[in-house]
């Protein structure tokens, strides 16, 4: 039996794999074992920071929201304690836009969160 080589289809493999690596440094795009390996790390830091992301926008929204209720002299944990009480709902990132963009707005919902978590008796 003929010993079978692979020419075209090795061929067709190594371009599909550098062409996943354009755009890579050095040699990351034009070696072939370079570009593979360069692919698999980009592959898991792209699924890593897919889900990184969130957690670092929600973290930006809270602290902005935190910023804008401390000018209003509160607490965040206050006052989202407070929305919850009042059955405002509304996330954090909408809160966050309004602290923004509609300061006047943002008031309103600061004072009615508080007076709503400020109405309810401590537990002894």
């Amino acid at each position: 039996m003929p010993r079978v080589r692979k020419g075209a289809a090795r061929a067709q493999a190594r371009k599909r794999i550098l062409r996943k690596a354009r755009g890579h440094f050095g040699s990351n795009h034009k070696s072939k074992y370079r570009a593979e390996y360069a692919v698999v790390r980009a592959g898991v830091y792209g699924y890593r920071d897919r889900r990184r992301r969130k957690r670092d926008y929600r973290k930006l929204w809270i602290t902005r929201i935190t910023a804008a209720c401390r000018m209003r002299g509160t607490r965040y944990s206050l006052f989202m304690n407070g929305l919850k009480l009042a059955g405002i709902t509304l996330n954090r990132k909408m809160l966050s836009q309004i602290a923004i963009e509609d300061p006047k707005l943002f008031d309103t919902i600061v004072t009615t969160g508080v007076k709503a978590s400020k109405a309810v008796p401590a537990k002894a």
